[in-house]
């Protein structure tokens, strides 16, 4: 017989909303869930970035996939004390991302651009109207090519910089570690798993996962795969926990 789930760790930031479902799925099976990221994003330094040799004045447009990548643009141009022009364009692959700007800049219609579905295919061709732009691409350490592949069929004048990366988000010594179930939601959480517990021995700890990425990373690490998402029945990672604690606890 399994044992009864009681305390769930989510290997995110909490909510910020009281209305996340996961906060419903907690009430409704009577199970604690901790929020607590394995990962953290960090920017490299301005020693680190010049090793590129990226002259980031160069270019006349910028890519911005995710507001991470304007946070540490904009520092690290602070940094390196670099003032970018007014004339400078910004790209973006969503209008939020783009609306998060205007915490750096003026926020002026005439050079800010966004794609209206928020696929790497619609941003190209919002890039592709301006093809005459030399672009720099602010990128994560870790970071999906399927942009970049994009940009290169249509022969777009741009530069990928690595400006920040994911690193493992140390637990302390005192912190408990005492969970019957972690979900993940990204190889990177697994990694940090294996790094902040070297000796982890999974037993009865039931382990989900969103994403096949994850779920490799998983299998590849020789632990246990209890829960995978997204799946037809389950979509989301909080539909896949309810389904889980459906045959597991009792409800309330």
């Amino acid at each position: 017989m399994s044992l009864r789930i009681k305390k769930v760790l989510v290997s995110q930031p909490k909510p910020s909303s009281e209305k996340s479902p996961y906060f419903d799925v907690a009430e409704k099976y009577g199970v604690s869930i901790d929020f607590r990221p394995f990962i953290k994003v960090e920017g490299l330094t301005a020693k680190e970035f010049r090793l590129q040799k990226v002259s980031i004045l160069d270019y006349t447009a910028v890519v911005f996939t995710a507001r991470t990548a304007i946070s540490h643009f904009f520092s690290l141009c602070e940094e390196l004390r670099i003032v970018i022009p007014e004339t400078m364009k910004y790209f973006c692959m969503t209008e939020a991302i783009a609306v998060y700007l205007q915490k750096y800049i003026v926020y002026r219609k005439r050079k800010v651009f966004f794609g209206q579905t928020g696929k790497p295919e619609d941003l190209v061709t919002v890039i592709n109207k301006h093809n005459k732009e030399k672009f720099l691409l602010p990128v994560s350490d870790v970071h999906k090519e399927d942009l970049m592949d994009l940009l290169d069929a249509k022969k777009i004048d741009y530069t990928k910089a690595v400006m920040y990366r994911t690193v493992s988000n140390d637990f302390e010594e005192s912190e408990k570690f005492d969970y019957d179930m972690i979900l993940f939601f990204s190889p990177a959480g697994i990694a940090s798993l294996l790094k902040n517990f070297p000796n982890f021995d999974q037993q009865n700890i039931k382990i989900g996962t969103f994403g096949p990425t994850t779920a490799k990373a998983v299998r590849d690490a020789d632990l246990r795969l209890d829960i995978e998402a997204p799946s037809p029945e389950a979509p989301s990672m909080t539909a896949a926990l309810e389904l889980f604690l459906k045959e597991h606890n009792k409800k309330k």
